[in-house]
């Protein structure tokens, strides 16, 4: 059976930041929660984000991250890193992205979560470092983290173990979603291998599906903040 550890449980209500000479509504500022939190179908009691378009939601519940990630942001980003840098609701060890594979179930404290998509990593990253080439920084790298849907609500502490309960049959990692989405964009093949499976989020089913059609989507209001 495949463990990670939950080694921070990260929170925080959307606030304001200033970004390009707007003010910006967000909630990628989290902090650590020390005390069981009660995860709910559209993600933690106490927690919250801005822009429920293209964050939050039943796919997009739990942002998780993984902490062997760190050291090589803190070295591009040259400084110390909280827990919760990257807006995630869940910093883990011993699961990333290769590891881990789109409808994989696991157990999280009492809950019951299961691997929806990856993140896809936003300006408001590069907001909150001052660095405007992170996001795509992260996209490039393959260090999105994932999101959990919740199967089942139930309670979540910090060192609570996530246990894999069952690993999709098809065992299409996070990794290969990353890597079709944003680099072999022309691989049908491996974008009808993504629809195949149901649990794959609503919203990369449609990217996929109007990829295949000729659709292009345009990255640059997520990646850039640009209207």
């Amino acid at each position: 059976m495949q463990h990670g550890q939950l080694i921070s449980l990260n929170i925080g209500m959307p606030t304001l930041m200033r970004y390009n000479q707007k003010d910006v509504l967000t909630g990628i500022f989290k902090l650590p929660a020390y005390r069981p939190l009660e995860l709910l179908r559209e993600g933690f009691e106490g927690d919250g984000q801005a822009d429920l378009e293209h964050h939050g939601g039943k796919d997009k519940a739990v942002c998780v991250y993984s902490y062997e990630h760190y050291p090589f942001w803190e070295q591009e980003l040259g400084r110390r890193l909280p827990f919760g840098a990257f807006g995630e609701n869940v910093t883990t060890k011993g699961i990333a992205e290769p590891d881990v594979c789109i409808g994989d179930i696991y157990q999280l404290g009492s809950a019951i979560v299961q691997v929806s998509q990856p993140r896809q990593p936003c300006f408001k990253l590069a907001a909150r470092y001052q660095h405007p080439g992170l996001p795509l920084k992260v996209q490039e790298t393959g260090y999105t983290g994932f999101y959990f849907r919740v199967l089942q609500q139930g309670k979540v502490q910090v060192h609570d173990n996530l246990v894999l309960l069952r690993k999709h049959p098809q065992a299409l990692s996070v990794a290969f979603a990353n890597r079709i989405m944003h680099h072999d964009k022309n691989h049908h093949e491996a974008m009808e291998r993504l629809l195949s499976v149901y649990e794959l989020s609503a919203s990369w089913r449609s990217t996929f599906a109007k990829r295949l059609l000729g659709v292009r989507s345009d990255i640059s209001a997520r990646i850039e903040g640009r209207n």
